[in-house]
């Protein structure tokens, strides 16, 4: 007996700084969940949060790069899609599970998710409380305070390092090493949030560390970051071409790789996390490993650390992606 298939929807775009790495995030996955599977249903909500435009995974595909849209404002101009109002709609249609591609606030903080939750939808990735206090890093730096891990201090010393409470892909985030520069750093960490972190400045390598599952989660390989345009690893390092460099596994010894790996289960298990996340680190002095924060919706585009990851744990991106969907229907 043939076996029924799964009807997806993947939500992407959005209310959020984010919006176009997002839409690129919601187009891979698209791409790449089998046919064979899946009914994909793509949905792309505008940037002001508004409206809901339901297409399909062939004229998704054909639209010009999201980034192409960074700083004009304007959305995908999308000519067949039709609008929807909203949840509501990915009821009436049937739809078995949503996979949530939307980064930053009102994707990734629990909103979605709280609206998924009332309209008795089933979803992928972490759910609202845990969301939320993924997003709010200063809820966040608490929690793993009463939890006895490893997060960065509060500084009033240069050089120190700025961003805002509740942004995602390093945006409005800033190193500062003076008073001058202290000012435009709070000044653009402001344009983005109303309440600012100012943290103290570790030197050492950048890694993070992929966890997936439910119940008993797992942790795949560390990987090491090594930014190649800026001092650390901010959005154009994230999303340029030769922006950064990725090594996996990580350089580093079988011990402190094992030490990473325990920490960013902890933390996943810490605030309840479920399905997939990502945790970054500093290595300070490239021996200890500190918490900077815990992505519940990390990046899914060609360029994502996510994805590298999988493949260096011989996980085949269709194959992650059956496997995040899987945990979003079980759970």
């Amino acid at each position: 007996m043939k076996k029924k298939k799964i009807n997806v929807v993947v939500l992407m775009g959005g209310k959020t700084p984010e919006h176009e790495i997002s839409l690129i995030s919601g187009r891979e996955v698209a791409r790449n969940l089998d046919k064979k599977k899946y009914n994909v249903s793509p949905i792309v909500i505008s940037r002001d949060g508004n409206y809901w435009r339901l297409t399909d995974v062939k004229t998704l595909l054909s639209l010009p790069d999201p980034i192409s849209l960074r700083k004009t404002g304007k959305d995908l101009v999308i000519s067949n899609a039709k609008e929807i109002q909203g949840a509501a709609e990915v009821v009436k249609r049937g739809s078995d599970v949503v996979f949530i591609a939307m980064h930053g606030p009102y994707g990734e903080d629990g909103t979605v998710q709280g609206m998924l939750e009332l309209a008795g939808i089933k979803y992928t990735g972490p759910g609202v409380l845990a969301s939320a206090l993924g997003m709010d890093k200063i809820m966040f730096k608490k929690v793993m305070q009463a939890e006895g891990i490893p997060v960065p201090k509060s500084t009033t010393k240069f050089p120190c390092f700025v961003k805002p409470y509740n942004q995602g892909s390093s945006v409005g985030a800033s190193i500062v090493g003076n008073e001058k520069e202290l000012a435009k750093a709070m000044k653009l960490a402001r344009k983005y949030s109303d309440k600012v972190l100012v943290e103290e400045y570790l030197a050492g390598k950048e890694v993070t560390c992929a966890v997936l599952g439910n119940e008993n989660p797992k942790a795949l390989p560390v990987i090491e970051i090594h930014p190649l345009k800026g001092e650390f690893f901010d959005y154009d390092s994230k999303y340029s071409e030769s922006g950064s460099e990725e090594i996996v596994p990580a350089r580093i010894s079988k011990s402190l790789t094992k030490k990473v790996q325990d920490l960013a289960i902890r933390v996943y298990r810490a605030i309840g996390a479920r399905g997939f996340s990502r945790v970054d680190f500093i290595l300070r002095n490239n021996k200890e490993p500190v918490v900077l924060e815990i992505n519940t919706i990390p990046g899914l585009t060609p360029m994502s650390l996510v994805p590298k990851a999988a493949k260096a744990a011989g996980i085949p991106y269709s194959e992650f992606l059956d496997r995040i969907i899987n945990l979003a229907v079980v759970k």
